[in-house]
């Protein structure tokens, strides 16, 4: 009998419900109270729902109140010194302090840094680390939800990120040092945490190490050997996961590590399955991540029963199946979804019916392909209709693709020409003022565009109602003093979205949320057909906002590699392909906009370094293609044109010349958090072009301060010549409120102004 688990399952619940629990909390709306109420609430419901889906044991600790990485750092007492001094127990709001600078209690500061969670869209709040820093169990967290699920019956599985990946993930702050030289003051720690475990009577214990499928560097290889042997006492059984890749040269190691399982994702390396197979000990469990938990088309049961059955075979027992990775990054269920006609809906599979894909696997494997025909029938019945249907392929959308040339994707002069091109045409001061697009989308806005969704406003109403939003974007804007306006963005739900709901090959779910980060998610379209733009989608309320105000106002687009990394894609094609659509699709609008007399357009690739490949033999078939894309999206407009692209908790020091070759007049970045640190990469390479370092951080409800900002740009400038420097924001500010947005801007206006008159010591 193999075993079935799941790695992890979303937290925000199907309709949200941690994210207004959390906003609740956040406001004073509500108390602890009612805030970890709802947590258990949900907490509950997602195990029995893996339960009634057949599992074996359920995750316990994979739920988060914000992340589970800061839950670790929490766990260990690895608090920055900034947010207090901890002994004991570490309090919720000095958690809520490390992710977000605010908490309704304790005294404000600046959050800790935050960053991508490997090649997702999640964000994860970066860990801390201190030359001599000290550890110890700081949280009973894991332990009190160990119970909690025990008590409701079932079987749990703590899940926990090792230590090596814990470290991996930290930045070393203060003195510099080698993060391992942490291991002998935090694997106490862990020993612990594994003998209270075995005490609570936990049989398996998941250990994620997904750092195995990195290049890692000698040291940190061998540091695993030393790591789990030292762990090998009073413990629970150890799985040990890894995802997201292959393990390639770390293949062997893994599989020789004293644990007493090892999970690896064939979806995305299925090619290591039999060396896995041939090189793991006769005692050890092998974890077949069989299901993908990063897309949500549904499976192609027989095939995947093709690679299982002879496994099967071999392994008996010791063969355990699971979905490739975590499902966090999938929605939580498909039910409620009516509105996709029954065709599409066919082809899905959200984190509910992977469970069921599961259950599926496991008792045909047990009973025989026999005792669930009818299962493999209607899956056969789905991959076949997706297969062959008529709304996947556009001869005309592919025509076009074949006939790109390189001469697309080369503006038509050098930057300097094309800087002073710019120069005369805007006028603009030193250290121009922008923000970074969006404005903050307030209940009447939402309602506004939820009335005309569902019909109770009709569409002149409706854009009536945005014109006056539009409207109070940009008079504020001048009163606050910027030099390149935005129109706000109040008819947009998400960045993404928007622009799919625009195009052709794009579907929308009414309730696929995904975690993006704390209480703030994403419903990803979904990719499937071949994409062609109609008409255009923004031109008419960029020209809207330019008629009112006679300073230069930006066009805003999302780029074709964030709209491809940020959307549920079809997988029957290369992701190049779909991305060189995407690109044809926006350059269509950039040229629009331009017709329209919008001299400067921003193209955001938010996501362009997420879609790295963790291996670093594979960076350049990606960034060729991915550079390729937007340089095709941007490239069509003359040299007075300026674009802009803006990249947010992007560590690209290690792809400056990719970052180079976009060729974008100015880019944004996000350095507020990192405290300027992601422009350390031009000390030594001289970036031709302009940027602006953020130097407000919107992912915190802190106003900064004039002093703060300032002294950011200080650091800027020891990195980027003062002519070639922007001020603004570090992101979109549609998930701020007003009254903090105005301070923030008027303070940030303030800074230019002190830089532009010689009493800040720049330039």
């Amino acid at each position: 009998m193999c075993v079935a688990h799941s790695l992890g399952f979303p937290r925000i619940g199907h309709r949200r419900e941690l994210k207004w629990a959390l906003e609740s909390y956040w406001k004073g709306e509500s108390d602890r109270t009612a805030l970890l109420g709802t947590a258990r609430q949900l907490r509950e419901r997602h195990w029995r729902l893996q339960q009634e889906a057949g599992l074996d044991h359920v995750p316990v600790g994979d739920f988060s109140l914000y992340d589970h990485v800061l839950d670790h750092s929490v766990m260990f007492g690895a608090v920055p010194p900034r947010f207090g001094q901890v002994e004991g127990a570490v309090d919720l709001d000095t958690y809520f302090r490390m992710a977000r600078g605010r908490a309704p209690s304790g005294e404000p500061t600046h959050a800790c840094e935050m960053t991508k969670w490997f090649d997702t869209n999640y964000h994860y709040i970066v860990p801390e680390l201190y030359r001599g820093q000290t550890f110890h169990l700081a949280s009973s967290k894991l332990f009190d939800e160990v119970t909690e699920a025990q008590a409701l019956g079932l079987t749990p599985r703590p899940v926990i990120i090792g230590p090596l990946t814990w470290l991996w993930l930290g930045k070393v702050k203060g003195e510099e040092f080698e993060r391992l030289d942490l291991l002998n003051a935090l694997l106490p720690v862990y020993g612990d945490i594994l003998s209270r475990l075995k005490a609570q009577g936990v049989e398996w214990v998941q250990i994620d190490e997904p750092i195995l499928v990195l290049d890692l560097p000698y040291p940190w290889k061998r540091a695993f050997e030393s790591v789990y042997t030292r762990l090998g006492g009073n413990r629970p059984n150890l799985l040990l996961t890894t995802y997201f890749g292959a393990l390639e040269d770390n293949l062997k190691l893994a599989c020789q590590l004293p644990v007493d399982g090892l999970h690896v994702d064939l979806i995305r390396a299925s090619e290591q399955l039999q060396q896995a197979v041939d090189w793991l000990p006769g005692h050890k469990v092998l974890s077949a991540g069989v299901v993908d938990g990063r897309n949500i088309w549904r499976s192609d049961l027989s095939q995947k029963l093709d690679l299982l059955e002879p496994l099967n075979e071999r392994l008996g027992d010791r063969l355990w199946l699971a979905p490739s990775c975590s499902l966090l990054h999938v929605p939580v269920d498909l039910d409620g979804e009516e509105q996709l006609d029954a065709e599409l809906r066919g082809w899905l599979a959200f984190a509910v019916q992977k469970l069921d894909e599961l259950r599926i696997l496991r008792r045909a494997l047990d009973q025989g392909r026999g005792a669930v025909a009818a299962e493999l029938a209607a899956s056969a019945a789905a991959v076949a209709s997706r297969g062959s249907s008529g709304r996947l392929h556009r001869p005309d959308v592919r025509a076009r693709v074949a006939a790109i040339d390189e001469s697309m994707e080369r503006r038509r002069g050098p930057y300097p020409i094309r800087a002073e091109a710019h120069r005369q045409r805007f006028r603009l001061p030193p250290f121009p003022t922008t923000t970074i697009g969006s404005f903050p989308q307030t209940a009447e806005i939402r309602a506004a565009r939820r009335d005309f969704k569902v019909g109770r406003i009709d569409a002149v109403t409706y854009e009536g109602l945005m014109r006056e939003q539009i409207a109070h974007v940009v008079q504020k804007q001048e009163e606050y003093g910027l030099d390149v306006l935005v129109h706000g963005e109040p008819e947009r739900n998400d960045m993404v979205e928007y622009f799919g709901e625009q195009m052709d090959g794009f579907a929308f779910t009414a309730s696929g949320w995904v975690q993006s980060y704390g209480s703030r998610c994403v419903k990803p379209p979904l990719l499937y057909g071949d994409v062609a733009r109609p008409e255009p989608m923004t031109v008419a309320w960029v020209r809207y906002a330019q008629s009112l105000t006679d300073r230069p106002m930006k066009g805003m687009l999302t780029g074709p590699v964030t709209i491809l990394n940020w959307s549920f894609v079809r997988d029957d094609q290369p992701r190049a392909d779909t991305c060189r659509q995407l690109a044809l699709a926006i350059r269509d609008e950039v040229l629009d906009l331009e017709r329209a007399g919008i001299g400067i357009i921003q193209i955001d690739e938010a996501a362009l370094r997420e879609g790295l490949p963790l291996r670093k033999g594979q960076w350049k078939g990606y960034l060729d293609w991915a550079v390729g894309a937007f340089r095709l999206a941007a490239n069509g407009v003359r040299n007075e044109t300026q674009i802009h692209t803006h990249m947010c908790y992007s560590e690209f020091n290690d792809i400056i010349e990719s970052i180079t070759a976009m060729d974008a007049d100015v880019i944004t970045i996000e350095t507020a958090r990192s405290d300027m640190e992601l422009l350390d990469v031009f000390k030594e390479f001289h970036y031709p072009n302009e940027i602006g370092p953020g130097v407000y951080d919107i992912h915190s409800p802190n106003v900064p301060e004039v002093g703060q900002m300032v002294r950011l740009m200080e650091l800027a400038d020891k990195r980027i010549p003062a002519e070639r420097l922007w001020v603004n924001p570090d992101c979109g500010l549609k998930t701020r409120g007003w009254p903090e947005v105005e301070a923030a801007l008027r303070n940030m206006v303030e800074v230019a102004r002190q830089l532009r008159e010689g009493s800040v010591a720049v330039g």
